[in-house]
């Protein structure tokens, strides 16, 4: 599967509303929480996943993927995004967390300088639109 171009950029865009950050530093100082920032002044609802928990950009943090899953379901919230700021060799297992735990989202977008091939593939083949090496927070400014 191609990357996405910038009309399904575009149209992921503005049809998302939900955007859970994957490796989201509650530090304001890193990249993560730069672009986590600028989403939720642009209107979407930023879902933090950072090991320790907490509290990041007024949200709570959950401390897996998994975890967020299930809190976030009950609560009958739809994820539209999966944004990940995590080391290249961590996809494949970010990918089949995703895939074992039934989420569907728009897309899965991953970070300028990260890519994986073998995570794109699981995630494309089980019908997941895929970016990777590429700036949510650019493209939304350039697009959008």
């Amino acid at each position: 599967m191609p990357p996405l171009n910038d009309t399904q950029k575009v149209q992921i865009l503005v049809q998302s509303k939900t955007i859970i950050i994957i490796g989201l530093s509650p530090d304001p100082t890193k990249p993560s929480h730069k672009v986590a920032a600028y989403l939720q002044a642009q209107g979407y609802t930023i879902i933090p996943i950072y090991p320790k928990g907490g509290e990041i950009l007024g949200q709570k943090a959950f401390s897996t993927l998994q975890e967020c899953i299930h809190a976030i379901y009950a609560q009958g919230i739809h994820i539209d995004i999966i944004n990940i700021f995590r080391k290249s060799q961590a996809l494949p297992q970010i990918a089949q967390d995703i895939i074992d735990l039934g989420i569907k989202p728009q897309c899965v977008w991953v970070q300028l300088g990260l890519h994986n091939a073998q995570a794109k593939d699981m995630l494309t083949r089980a019908g997941i639109a895929y970016e990777e090496n590429s700036c949510i927070k650019l493209e939304h400014q350039r697009l959008c």
